[in-house]
């Protein structure tokens, strides 16, 4: 997998491969002033502006035919603040980089999400999480960024310096202006215990607030068609350090989790009569397992099959519920879904446009291989999301608009008045922020 969206003839394309744009012309800057030059010639010129990361998201988010800034020569870490325990690094920095600079240190985020392929900015800027019952999203362990405003300024924002700003732009779609660098606290290096294992479906449904409560980090796949799901649990461990196995590991993370894993995508494309004995075999090929390592390494795992994925935020109280009624509906619709839908939680914070913003949240997240038909059952479980005040992840498939918003995030218009004041002339507009924030 190409860790980052490619393009050819001047074209670009997102990771999924369901975004295609052809930019007027791409810019690498390779410094903050660069970057606020090439923003100052955008506005010049009458063309719009958008920062593209690793192109991880499955929205149009980084779209545009104007601009498009690259941010692959804005990378590394600016300085390490040991007493204060923070990192500073540049926008374009990816998350795995970051993660193994870190280590080096003998330093780590608190949380991150399941795979490190995207920049920080991206990252974060979209509201990228991963699952814990006190430890929220990426964006919500910033404590400052730098940010390039459309008149070229450059705007530092925390808890203290321009505070208003700072409450939005953490998770900020792009649309505030272009994110320079960003400030994480971190802590000293951890050791996680995860422990890997199925559960009946029905089981984890009866007993999800207990498994909540009781472990730092809770998540687990259902496989559709089947009443088995495979859970994980990870807490903080005194050690000693108990890696997955080279063998071991190979065979269920590379062969099983990707290349077995490819293969059954690919027979159920073809006919998808198959896919619940399918689904019943990928259920059963996980086997029970526990390992202790180093955070990034327990957290994020590979994902090489590529797909499209929706994902929605509904009150953490809701998720049971939520998921008896996408059983019912995956069974009544006669559809055939290859992919383990994927729940994690995540506790509330005070980001405006932040998916947890305000509520404890869960996450339902429901994939389709790359090229097969996902619209019917994306709308499906959407009907099903949207009837609990669910919030779409940014970065992933949805249908809803600045309306819906207006009426599911209690600080919308705080944001969108911040977006006026910061960008009245609209420089990082595209369709998909037109849609989601309004014109």
């Amino acid at each position: 997998m190409s860790s980052t969206a490619s393009g050819k003839n001047g074209t670009w394309r997102n990771w999924g491969g369901n975004v295609v744009v052809r930019p007027a012309r791409e810019v690498a800057p390779a410094s903050v002033e660069e970057l606020a030059e090439a923003i100052r010639r955008a506005a010049e010129d009458g063309l719009k502006v958008k920062a593209a990361g690793s192109g991880h998201s499955f929205t149009s988010v980084a779209a545009t035919d104007g601009v498009l800034i690259r941010p692959h020569l804005l990378t590394g870490i600016r300085r390490i603040d040991r007493a204060a325990m923070t990192v500073t690094v540049e926008a374009g920095t990816p998350l795995k980089r970051l993660n193994l600079a870190l280590a080096r240190e003998g330093l780590s985020l608190t949380n991150m999400g399941d795979i490190m392929e995207q920049t920080v900015a991206g990252a974060t800027s979209t509201g990228t999480h991963g699952t814990g019952r006190e430890s929220a999203s990426i964006a919500a362990q910033i404590t400052a960024l730098e940010l390039v405003t459309a008149d070229g300024s450059v705007l530092t924002c925390s808890g203290e310096e321009n505070p208003e700003v700072f409450a939005a732009a953490r998770i900020g779609l792009g649309g505030l202006g272009v994110v320079t660098a960003i400030t994480f606290a971190v802590e000293p290096l951890f050791l996680l215990r995860a422990r890997e294992e199925p559960m009946p479906f029905d089981r984890v449904l009866a007993d999800f607030d207990e498994l909540w409560a009781e472990n730092e980090h809770f998540e687990f796949y259902w496989f559709p068609h089947t009443g088995s799901t495979n859970t994980k649990r990870n807490n903080r461990s005194a050690g000693p350090e108990r890696p997955v196995g080279r063998v071991a590991g190979w065979v269920e993370d590379e062969l099983l989790s990707n290349g077995v894993f490819q293969v059954a995508q690919w027979v159920g494309r073809a006919v998808p009569a198959t896919v619940p004995a399918i689904a019943r075999v990928s259920s059963r090929a996980l086997s029970a397992r526990t390992y202790t390592d180093i955070p990034h390494k327990v957290f994020t795992s590979p994902r090489r099959v590529r797909f499209v994925e929706m994902e929605y935020a509904v009150p953490r109280e809701a998720v049971a519920g939520v998921l008896r009624e996408l059983r019912t509906a995956v069974e009544r619709s006669g559809l055939r879904v290859s992919f383990p839908v994927e729940v994690r939680t995540a506790p509330a914070d005070d980001i405006a446009l932040s998916t947890a913003s305000g509520r404890d949240s869960a996450y339902v997240a429901v994939h389709m291989v790359k090229g097969t038909p996902y619209q019917r059952y994306f709308t499906t479980a959407e009907r099903i999301f949207t009837a609990h005040e669910g919030r779409p992840h940014w970065g992933k498939v949805h249908t809803r608009d600045a309306e819906y918003f207006s009426g599911v995030y209690p600080r919308f218009a705080e944001f969108t008045a911040l977006r006026d004041r910061l960008d009245p002339g609209r420089l990082f507009q595209n369709d998909y922020l037109r849609r989601v924030l309004g014109s």
